[in-house]
């Protein structure tokens, strides 16, 4: 894989709203679980400070100390929460965050030039990566079809959409 820039800001929730009257948040998360926001105090290169983060059926509920009423929970709408790369815990040798390999050049095991990754999605029958060709054109391969270990990942052929 590619080498990281540990300054590299990572978006770990976006603010989609307001809730309530005195200035909690509500928020989408693109981490797996709360605990991943917790363990964070500061967001935003110490803009945003997290007082408090609970479970909500859309994603959670947040309180920062910086939004303290209704007005400003709905200015924040659209901001993302995010932290430098180098704050996220290591990961295993087949573990990857999704900010290390979108733009990872890509080619196929018979060496044809591909693109770069574009996408991550996360389906419940398994993970997809989308594949940005140089025209423009995209084209989905599952996460299985791919060796990410280096840069440039390697596409088995079988998978690869002309």
């Amino acid at each position: 894989m590619a080498e990281v820039d540990p300054d590299t800001s990572v978006p770990l929730a976006v603010i989609i709203g307001a809730h309530g009257v005195t200035g909690e948040v509500r928020l989408k998360l693109f981490c797996e679980a709360l605990d991943s926001l917790k363990q964070h105090k500061a967001y935003n290169g110490g803009a945003l400070t997290l007082k408090s983060v609970k479970p909500h059926k859309m994603g959670a509920i947040a309180r920062f100390t910086e939004i303290t009423d209704r007005n400003a929970a709905e200015a924040a709408r659209g901001t993302e929460l995010s932290v430098p790369r180098s704050s996220l815990p290591a990961l295993d040798d087949d573990e990857f965050y999704h900010i290390d390999i979108i733009g990872l050049r890509c080619v196929s095991d018979n060496g044809e030039e591909l693109g770069k990754i574009f996408a991550i999605y996360e389906f419940g029958a398994g993970d997809v990566i989308e594949i940005e060709r140089a025209s423009g054109k995209k084209f989905m391969v599952p996460v299985g079809a791919i060796d990410m270990r280096s840069d440039p990942a390697i596409v088995l052929s079988d998978f690869v959409e002309v």
